[in-house]
């Protein structure tokens, strides 16, 4: 009879030569005839990972209860059955299962610490997919609580936060504080919060060494490719948006337009396993197409540098469903940033980030790791997205017959408490205006009421838009005068969508990636003058626009009589500039040239923003708070030249000078 080791190890052979079937049946006859044995309900547990990977989900539910049945103590069931079950469309019962383990783990030691946090972090992840974020937040703050250093339930639970418009976003508690909070928040989050590309820099940086698996070694050399530009060089785009996503529509018709005489076109596929007209488009568009979204990252890697890849382009970034890690093993010999995360990697394995003058102006290069690289108009926008042909009334939208519609149809997690505040001015300013914003949960839309009755203005006059399909979302924009942006992370596609329907957009220009976006996009549109530089100027603009008869109507005019000849909706214009950019890269790479990601000091402008970030949601850092900082550093410690706000700059005498000034 084989021993309980000698039965995993026998059931693991078997399944590593593609006999899960045998290595099932093989558990199923060890169990029966092992009923007594201390060891059983880990058995059951083994047979239900068999079931979960050769896909029969009932069976692994199943044996994952006999297990809890056997010995209610074996944690690892709790977490696995939760699974399942949620797989099998049972968030309730999957909720049940770890919220049980919580309440069964009392007393905190190493093993049920780790359970207990897995139990957490399936919570919050569940609950809010199932959009109970109140909850969800609760659960990640009890993980928190448990471990303040676990970078991934902070994450989580600031973007909680922020989706629920619960200002100040990071607050500390007892034996929490906001500061080591802070040392923890995703790129993404940063962007959102703070106007600070040197922090977003930063902070990019530390997220990648902290969370990016890295090869234990380089499998792949790019070297014996360093010769002339193929006729066509494959160009594979990584990205889990290509589907009914705002990356995914604006990026359609760039693959359409692209030239296959000159570029061979590769799409990666790493998104949620679900067809749409969007995925269809996209696929038949490209030559190739191949779903790696079960595939390891070395797997990953290896189709890719298979497949020849000359340039690979993350469309993703830091964002959901990332495949990061893959480009971290460099399958390919150019790898580049592009249109799905508004910011610097960090990394050392991007080599370019593809920007605008107006995302990436002169001088700002000191804010990316990459060599930045310029487009006419950084943001595709397709010219084909289709758009319901009834379009509906105000009535159908919940919005007032009469009176000026202001609107901001960004997600709630953009807005932040200044802007909150300066749209309360603007509506005081403007009597019979409501403001028009997208639907939230039921808590958060009250919660903005809330704060608008605070402010003096009627909860009324706060109105909320129900998420619908695309083609309806679209059609319903004319029914608003004037898109009010948010700030920092303004509007992107959102803007462009917004536009392209004749509503003027008045955004607020700000210093990073992110807060220039929209600027670049409506002025791209032929539209400078919606383009503000300070607030008191966004809110005096909004009210002399609400204000004077017949102004939005000339605006939306100009956006209609611009809409096919401007920029940004020039669709073979940008994707000239796009191969242009590739043939480039390649250039540069052939010639010995290909950039090297500059890295140097982040940690220590990490360290410098962390501290001045601290109580500044939603405003601009300046560069002299870091150089103050550097500079007091330097007295300690000589710091090494970087490029950015500590460069190598000597006296006369051959001394570093006291004091660098500010870049702006």
């Amino acid at each position: 009879m084989l021993s309980i080791s000698d039965l995993f190890h026998e059931a693991d052979t078997l399944e590593k030569t593609r006999n899960a079937a045998a290595a099932a049946e093989l558990y199923k006859r060890w169990i029966a005839l092992n009923p007594e044995d201390p060891n059983l309900a880990a058995a059951h547990f083994n047979m239900a990972v068999v079931a979960q990977r050769s896909g029969d989900a009932f069976g692994a539910v199943n044996a994952l209860r006999d297990a809890l049945r056997i010995n209610p103590d074996f944690h690892p069931s709790y977490i696995n059955l939760g699974r399942a079950l949620e797989d099998l469309g049972e968030t309730t019962g999957a909720v049940n299962q770890w919220l049980a383990l919580v309440n069964r783990l009392p007393a905190i030691n190493g093993p049920t610490l780790r359970y207990k946090l897995m139990a957490l972090h399936q919570l919050g992840r569940v609950l809010e997919f199932n959009h109970a974020d109140a909850a969800a937040e609760d659960a990640l703050r009890q993980a928190v609580d448990l471990s303040p250093d676990q970078s991934q339930a902070v994450q989580h639970w600031i973007a909680l936060r922020q989706k629920q418009c619960k200002w100040p976003v990071v607050t500390g508690w007892d034996g929490v504080e906001a500061r080591r909070l802070l040392a923890s928040i995703s790129p993404l989050s940063t962007a959102v919060m703070y106007d600070d590309p040197m922090f977003q820099l930063a902070r990019a940086a530390s997220y990648a060494r902290q969370s990016i698996s890295m090869p234990k070694e380089l499998s792949f050399d790019h070297g014996a490719r360093m010769a002339d530009r193929p006729k066509r060089l494959k160009i594979g785009y990584v990205s889990s948006d290509l589907r009914e996503h705002a990356v995914g529509f604006g990026i359609s018709e760039v693959m359409e337009l692209h030239d296959r005489s000159r570029f061979d076109i590769h799409a990666y596929y790493c998104g949620i396993s679900r067809e749409d007209d969007t995925k269809s488009r996209i696929r038949s568009a490209v030559g190739h197409w191949t779903d790696i979204s079960t595939m390891t990252d070395d797997a990953a890697a290896a189709r890719i540098a298979a497949d020849g890849i000359d340039i690979l382009v993350d469309v993703n970034g830091y964002t959901r469903d990332a495949r990061t890690a893959v480009f971290a093993r460099r399958p390919a010999p150019i790898q580049a940033n592009w249109f799905g995360y508004p910011g610097t990697m960090g990394t050392p394995y991007h080599h370019y980030i593809i920007a605008d003058g107006n995302v990436a102006p002169a001088g700002s290069e000191i804010h990316f790791s990459e060599k930045v690289l310029r487009l006419p108009c950084y943001q595709p926008n397709d010219r084909k997205r289709p758009i319901a042909a009834e379009p509906p009334k105000r009535s159908d939208e919940g919005l007032p017959a009469a009176g000026f519609v202001f609107c901001c149809l960004n997600g709630t997690q953009k807005i932040t408490a200044p802007v909150f505040q300066a749209w309360m001015r603007i509506l005081a300013a403007t009597d019979g205006s409501v403001l028009w914003l997208l639907d939230s949960s039921v808590e958060t839309n009250a919660r903005l009421r809330q704060m608008a009755a605070a402010a003096g203005i009627a909860p009324a006059r706060l109105c909320f838009a129900p998420k619908r399909p695309n083609p309806q979302h679209l059609a319903r924009y004319p029914l608003a005068d004037l898109f009010l942006d948010t700030f920092p992370y303004g509007a992107h596609t959102t803007a462009a969508d917004a536009m392209w329907m004749g509503t003027p957009v008045l955004t607020l220009e700000g210093k990073g990636f992110a807060a220039r976006v929209c600027a670049g996009l409506v002025k791209s549109a032929g539209m400078h003058d919606l383009v503000c530089t300070n607030i008191e100027d966004y809110v005096g603009r909004a009210i002399a626009i609400a204000s004077a008869p017949g102004t939005a109507g000339d605006l939306r005019k100009r956006l209609r009589t611009n809409r096919d000849t401007c920029l940004l909706f020039d669709e073979p214009k940008i994707v000239s500039g796009l191969e242009g950019l590739y043939d480039q890269m390649w250039e540069e790479f052939r010639a010995g040239d290909l950039p090297v990601p500059n890295l140097s000091n982040l940690a220590i402008y990490e360290e410098i923003g962390v501290h001045l970030i601290e109580g500044a949601e939603g405003k601009t850092i300046l560069p002299a708070a870091y150089v103050a900082e550097l500079t007091r550093l330097n007295t300690l410690e000589p710091l090494v030249p970087d490029g950015r706000l500590w460069p190598e700059r000597r006296s006369s005498r051959g001394q570093r000078p006291a004091v660098l000034h500010a870049v702006a």
